[in-house]
């Protein structure tokens, strides 16, 4: 997030962003879990995965990282198997 923004305008310029990278003809938008991180707004990838792949056509979107360690894998594999 650019210093000033809030949450909602990081969603939009994260969408803007991947719907670009579409249109331009990139083949991957991934995301990465990151937890008290100030520029960051990614505590949950596969909700950004979801958000991202309702607004673009052709990109696979994924996760490049999910802190296993904190979560049960049996839920973060039912969590990523429902997108």
């Amino acid at each position: 997030m650019s210093k000033g923004s809030d949450a909602h305008s990081a969603l939009k310029h994260s969408a803007e962003l991947a719907e670009l990278a579409d249109q331009w003809g990139y083949k991957r938008y991934w995301f990465a879990e990151h937890h008290s991180t100030r520029g960051l707004a990614s505590t949950a990838p596969e909700i950004m995965i979801a958000h991202i792949a309702a607004k673009t056509a052709n990109i696979r979107v994924g996760s490049g990282g999910v802190l296993l360690p904190q979560y049960s894998p049996f839920k973060v594999a039912e969590n990523f198997r429902q997108l």
